[in-house]
């Protein structure tokens, strides 16, 4: 995969993000500074923003538009991430799931073929 195709790349510098955002450099070390998005560093110190940082600021600017505080975004944001995080596990959990139901599907039809048995021939152990 090229650095350019991948979302979580950091790429583009402060000036670059509030020139295709249309917000203050100020607006955005101020988003930095609450850890709502914390961009890496080059080597020269410089903040770097992955695509996905800028949809989130994006979506940071709308609501400060909006009038709501730093701190209640900073929250909707970690919230929105966590619910993402709980929605994947549970993603994962299903998938483990069928994958464990057709195992034991599988490994039930494969042991009364093994065995030359169905269900209704089993034999009944002799009671004496």
């Amino acid at each position: 995969m090229e650095p350019f195709d991948d979302e979580n790349v950091p790429l583009f510098t402060v000036g670059q993000v509030a020139d295709m955002l249309a917000v203050k450099q100020a607006f955005l070390r101020r988003v930095d500074q609450l850890q709502v998005v914390s961009p890496s560093r080059s080597t020269g110190g410089q903040r770097r923003y992955t695509r996905v940082e800028i949809r989130i600021i994006r979506q940071v600017a709308t609501m400060a538009d909006e009038g709501m505080t730093m701190p209640a975004i900073r929250r909707i944001i970690e919230l929105e991430q966590q619910l993402a995080e709980t929605a994947r596990e549970r993603d994962e959990l299903v998938a483990m799931v069928r994958h464990l139901e057709k195992m034991v599907r599988d490994g039930v039809t494969r042991d009364r073929s093994e065995e030359g048995l169905d269900e209704g021939s089993r034999e009944r152990p002799d009671r004496r």
